[in-house]
């Protein structure tokens, strides 16, 4: 029952969007007389949906996810004890990355040993650690932890992500919608006009399949940022207090389900684990051991 409420959800809020974004798209184009040829017309119509989609995601994502997971922001001007040293290491790794503007910090009420950072450029940031981590983690390895993070938003790892992520659903669209042009022009035969009913039925059913083998090629880039912010939280706090980290992650996690309200952000955390080998394919993280296994080979390298 859950499957077909989700499908049915996709299907409502995918029928919505489109038609919303197509007005639109329509109008501008008359407005300023632009013309396409019908695949011309297809890839900039879907272009300015699918990176369209991503980009406002990208500009949405600090507030929505600091409401999303009730993010408790700690001021600067009033923190104190613990909070006030988690603040100071969040802006002394910061001023080490060059960061100018000091991201927001804040501490969200979970149980799960885990941490993200999130915001649309490098000088509007969010880094949040668990309740969990806090209580359950020493300081060194806190500030691996922390490092990491750091390192996601100097990489620019949010931008990078969301125009990856935007290209896939393009592509996603674009192909979903000329292979159901195709098939629903072939099933109503010569001179005749497709059934629009069997046009969305094809063309909804393409796109969850292809969205699921690009959502592959998405999970692939992912993993390879987080070894490369591993190697950047061992720059900022140091080497043992990155691994350390990793250790702590390892040792303290508990497979369970991602709960529902905290779905959205499961790319954005340090910590993710996939149960099977399929299932890897589409995880957003690398094994633990394997991110380990990745600094202790490069432990006489330096950054």
């Amino acid at each position: 029952m859950a499957f077909i409420k989700r499908i049915g959800l996709f299907l409502i809020v995918n029928f919505l969007v489109v038609t919303t974004v197509s007005i639109i798209f329509n109008f501008v184009c008359q407005y300023f007389g632009i013309e396409f040829s019908q695949y011309g017309y297809y890839l900039a119509f879907y272009s300015v949906l699918g990176m369209g989609s991503a980009f406002v995601s990208l500009l949405m994502s600090k507030k929505m996810v600091k409401w999303k997971m009730k993010v408790q922001i700690i001021d600067p001007k009033n923190a104190t004890g613990e909070e006030k040293m988690l603040l100071d290491m969040v802006h002394h790794h910061a001023r080490q990355a060059k960061i100018t503007k000091m991201p927001e910090f804040g501490i969200y009420n979970s149980p799960d040993l885990n941490a993200f950072a999130t915001g649309a450029t490098k000088n509007n940031a969010l880094v949040a650690l668990s309740s969990g981590l806090v209580q359950r983690m020493n300081k060194d390895e806190i500030e691996g932890v922390i490092g990491h993070e750091i390192a996601h938003i100097a990489n620019g790892d949010m931008v990078t992500m969301t125009l990856i992520t935007g290209m896939m659903n393009t592509m996603v669209l674009f192909v979903a919608r000329i292979l159901a042009d195709m098939i629903a022009s072939n099933m109503s035969g010569e001179g005749r006009r497709p059934n629009y009913l069997v046009f969305m039925g094809i063309y909804m059913a393409l796109q969850m399949a292809l969205s699921m083998l690009g959502s592959i090629l998405v999970s692939y880039f992912s993993r390879r940022r987080e070894f490369k912010a591993d190697a950047g939280g061992a720059k900022y706090a140091g080497r043992e207090k990155m691994i350390a980290a990793l250790q702590a992650l390892s040792k303290n996690y508990m497979p369970q389900a991602v709960p529902k309200d905290e779905e959205a952000i499961a790319a954005l955390k340090i910590s993710g684990i996939s149960k099977s080998k399929f299932a890897k394919l589409f995880s957003t993280h690398p094994p633990l051991e394997d991110r380990i296994a990745a600094l202790e080979r490069n432990r006489n390298k330096s950054y």
